[in-house]
């Protein structure tokens, strides 16, 4: 088990006054499995006139709220305690085939076999989204995952199979992609950033008639040796979960091809980045604008929650 104080600051500074803004944050860590989210509090400035609480489509906990009076600056600043303890990852060899847990959805959603209770929600995370196409490139992404997923293989086996591909053959490199690039530019450059990677994923487990989500969140980083920790040198962290029979929705972080443990913190899950991304909204005016992204995980002791207030932390030029 651990427990966890993270930071999350957002601050947008416009060239020229913004005179209306409506944003929604997923900025509160959901309760999941394993997952409980002891205290949280979200700061805005300037105050909001309206603001409201409610849960997205998906189940996350959403922030929605609307600034009225112009402003050259939008500072958000989340801060959450969070406890986590992880339940253990199934017996990779003891999975089904591969071939089970996708004929199930596809015989269960076509109303030709018994669709289990916990694979009602999966259907919806085997088609493709915005941010994973499923077009002409299908037939690609499909021929890269069967190198992994043979045939009969148990499919979690086949999935760490496809993790450590994908850690081999595509390179971490922050400026080779933006928010916006297409997983066929990522597979055609083999290289982005864990974003790029858990939508690669994505659409290599879907092209196979896979259910898989995108789950987005925090990674607790150590500094090096005899270094103090950072405020604000953590980022956003993203990372994939499959649906299996029997053992419902199995995490696996394709950036660090690891089983995710403690040190992930679940943020938000959907089909791609669009669904969850941090703070999205519209605005009228503002002209150009920069952005800045301040992200600290820190691992803390037993003890009271969070304290309000204190000094944001900043971090320049930070995924968000």
């Amino acid at each position: 088990m651990a427990l966890y104080e993270i930071l999350h600051d957002t601050t947008y500074r416009y060239d020229s006054a913004v005179a209306l803004s409506q944003q929604v944050a997923h900025l509160r860590p959901r309760e999941c499995a394993g997952q409980r989210t002891l205290a949280h509090h979200l700061e805005i400035a300037p105050a909001p006139a309206r603001r409201s609480e409610r849960s997205d489509f998906f189940g996350n906990p959403v922030t929605a709220f609307a600034l009225h009076a112009p402003h050259t600056e939008l500072v958000v600043r989340a801060r959450s305690r969070i406890r986590v303890d992880p339940p253990a990852w199934p017996e990779p060899a003891a999975s089904p085939p591969w071939e089970t847990a996708r004929d199930h959805l596809r015989d269960g959603l076509s109303g030709h076999a018994p669709l289990r209770a916990d694979a009602r929600d999966a259907g919806q995370y085997r088609f493709a989204s915005p941010f994973v196409a499923l077009g002409d490139e299908a037939a690609q992404y499909a021929d890269y995952a069967l190198a992994s997923f043979t045939p009969g293989r148990p499919v979690l086996d086949a999935l760490l199979a496809l993790s450590a591909r994908i850690h081999a053959d595509f390179r971490f490199d922050p400026a080779a992609t933006s928010v916006a690039t297409p997983v066929a530019e990522v597979f055609a450059a083999r290289r982005g950033v864990c974003q790029d990677f858990s939508h690669l994923m994505i659409a290599c487990l879907r092209a196979l008639g896979l259910a898989a989500r995108y789950v987005s969140g925090y990674l607790l980083t150590e500094p090096p040796p005899g270094q103090l920790r950072l405020i604000g040198a953590d980022a956003s962290h993203a990372w994939v979960a499959l649906w299996c029979p029997g053992a419902g929705w199995i995490d696996i972080d394709p950036t660090n091809d690891l089983q995710p443990g403690s040190g992930h913190i679940t943020l938000a899950w959907g089909r791609d980045y669009g669904d969850v991304c941090p703070l999205r909204g519209v605005i009228l005016g503002g002209g150009g604008h920069g952005v800045e992204v301040a992200v600290t995980v820190m691992p803390v002791e037993e003890g009271p929650p969070p304290r309000r207030g204190g000094r944001p932390a900043r971090a320049a030029d930070a995924p968000d």
